[in-house]
Parts: structure tokens; sequence; C-alpha cells
């Protein structure tokens, strides 16, 4: 699967959830279709607080269009934690860390090793 992009709605989208969850973080896969991350699934059971957010590996859905996954993080830094790095892998190649304030540039992509990547905004 090659990714060429996300579109702006769904990053939108995940701002706004990001912002609307603050202070505790949420966390979603993305979905992608014809090589456009393009919808977000939340997972039943995720558990969100402000340091964290946990999603339970039993609820992801059996999805060949799994692109990766997207989180937010309160306190504005955008550099995937440790935990993240070993998270990513889990859920697919491509990852997004939203951080506060939550304004169209508060974002970055990394890749499932946690290195950061581009991501063209589609739309």
């Amino acid at each position: 699967m090659t990714i060429r992009g996300i579109k702006k709605e769904l990053l939108m989208l995940l701002l706004e959830l990001g912002k609307n969850s603050h202070p505790n973080e949420f966390a979603a896969l993305l979905k992608e279709d014809g090589g456009v991350i393009s919808e977000l699934n939340l997972l039943p059971g995720t558990i969100t607080g402000s340091s964290s957010a946990s999603i339970f590996f039993d609820m992801m859905p059996l999805d060949t269009h799994l692109a990766g996954s997207a989180h937010s993080h309160p306190n504005g830094v955008l550099r995937p934690s440790n935990a993240d790095v070993n998270f990513f892998p889990r859920a697919g190649r491509y990852h997004l860390i939203i951080g506060a304030p939550y304004r169209e540039n508060d974002w970055l992509c990394f890749t499932a090793d946690g290195e950061p990547c581009e991501l063209e905004v589609i739309g």
C-alpha cells in the first residue's frame, strides 16, 4: 500500500477531536482508500487520559485498508514517545500526532519505526 496523502477534511476532524478531547488524549485508527487516508475508526473500549490513550487490539477491525493511527499530545509535543514507537508497528505504517493548540499545522506524520515522514494534505 502506497499512501499519497490525507484528506484535508479528515485532518481537520482529527484536529477538532484533539481540541474536544483536551486535556485528555484521543486515539483512532486511520483507513485509506485508493492511497489516500480518508477515514478514521474510533474503537470501542479505548481508554483515554491526560498522559496516554490505549486501544484494545482485540477491537481492531480485520481490514486490509488500515493505514495507521492518529492520537493527540495535549502537551503539544509533536514527537512520538517510547510507548508510541512500540505501538506504531501494530497499527499500520503511518501515524499522526496531533498537538495542542490543534491549529492547522499542529500535527506531524511518522512511519511505523517512529521516523518523521511527509504526508500531503489533499483537497
